[in-house]
């Protein structure tokens, strides 16, 4: 085998293939999409009230990321990935039975702890670690199971609701989820041995570890604000536009199948954007990268403006769906080149407190559906937003101070 995965023992393919597998339980979390203009309609919420539950979700999720990376450390991240699952499948099945808004928040909580234990920190520090090179590609491969899950789970729940009913939807995904995922969790997961692994090739060689940035340090920078503003922009505009999209496209005309399928259609981009950035970002400068996609990801948004006719439709579900994907690689890619490897887990961990202000953007979008009728002063919003963080961006630089003797 040639390329970055040849120096990865044979163990080591096998626990980034139980890794991707683990990360399509992620695509578990799309299926309130699927599921929101049924469940709004026999409760009779209102959108903004069904997307509230983001709060207790991204809430759960934020305050469980500690606690994550310290299990996976003392625990390992086989422990950490085998408990998330049975979580995954008890919060799809509270939520199948749930009677009342205070048990959806209560199950959201619960999906919340999940979806944090299966994400980037448990699955990103085993697999990182089995890799010695390429480390872009691999994480790459490895984040498309969300991807993966994310494309099969709204034409599953589509189908099962439309034989049964939108709890027994849900009720079936958490099932399907525990006895898919659990398996590669308990005996596909494993710690590398420990050994020290040759140093990665860097487009952008580092200046060393000696003038890395600590968490400390990153705060007092620009680079760090830029960052958290343009993430803060991201997140409001992706967690609104994932919760909303089914029932935008099915208030246009279209069919719940439908709906579903051009929604899984831009999930499933992602596998194609997440594998092709992790090797492109691997040979190229990271700033030049962000900026790049975050064109496209500012351009699709804008299109979603005038998605009634097809071919814009088409576009933004393409840009939507590769640069939504590939900000997953880029990200820790450009913290690194902001303020080196060194104390990347702290910084990355600071900066995704900004996951929080979607479940704004996800609240304001239902609540000018329910005043007006109409998503359109959201998306315009979100357009006007994201151009504004594509600008920031060119700000982004290296933090790091040079050492002695760098020209």
């Amino acid at each position: 085998m040639t390329g970055p995965f040849a120096a990865v023992p044979t163990r080591g393919r096998w626990v980034l293939l139980a890794c991707l597998v683990c990360q399509m339980g992620l695509g578990c979390s799309y299926v309130l999409g699927v599921t929101l203009k049924h469940i709004v309609a026999e409760f009779e919420w209102s959108r903004s009230a069904f997307a509230a539950g983001g709060i207790p979700l991204i809430a759960a999720m934020t305050l469980s990321y500690p606690m994550v990376g310290a299990l996976a450390e003392r625990l390992g991240a086989r422990a950490v990935l085998s408990g998330a699952t049975l979580l995954l499948g008890t919060a799809l099945v509270l939520m199948g039975r749930m009677e009342s808004l205070v048990e959806f928040y209560l199950a959201n909580v619960v999906l919340g702890i999940s979806l944090a234990g299966l994400g980037d920190v448990a699955i990103g520090s085993v697999a990182a670690r089995w890799v010695p090179a390429g480390q872009g590609l691999a994480l790459g491969f490895v984040y498309v199971g969300s991807n993966l899950g994310g494309a099969l789970v709204p034409r599953f729940a589509d189908a099962v609701a439309a034989r049964a009913s939108w709890r027994e939807a849900l009720v079936a995904l958490g099932c399907v989820a525990v006895v898919a995922i659990l398996p590669f969790a308990l005996f596909g997961i494993r710690e590398p041995p420990v050994r020290a692994l040759p140093a990665e090739p860097d487009p952008e060689p580092e200046r060393g570890t000696a003038s890395d940035l600590t968490l400390g340090d990153a705060l007092r920078t620009r680079s760090f604000w830029v960052l958290a503003g343009v993430l803060s922009v991201f997140y409001f505009y992706y967690l609104a536009v994932n919760m909303h999209l089914v029932a935008f496209l099915t208030d246009m005309g279209m069919s719940d199948a439908e709906a579903a399928a051009e929604y899984s259609w831009a999930v499933a981009l992602g596998i194609g954007a997440k594998l092709g950035v992790g090797a492109v970002a691997d040979h190229m400068p990271r700033k030049a990268a962000l900026i790049a996609n975050f064109a496209l990801l500012a351009a699709g948004s804008a299109a979603l403006l005038a998605a009634g006719k097809p071919s814009l439709l088409a576009f933004f579900v393409f840009a939507h769906g590769f640069a939504t994907a590939a900000e997953q690689v880029l990200l820790p890619l450009a913290v690194g080149h902001a303020f080196g490897a060194r104390h990347m887990g702290s910084i990355y961990g600071a900066l995704m407190m900004t996951l929080s202000v979607g479940v704004v953007g996800q609240i304001f979008a239902g609540q000018v559906h329910d005043r007006t009728g109409s998503y359109e002063v959201a998306f315009t919003t979100f357009a006007v937003l994201n151009a504004i963080g594509l600008v920031a961006l060119f700000l982004l630089r290296d933090e790091r101070p040079p050492r002695r003797g760098d020209p």
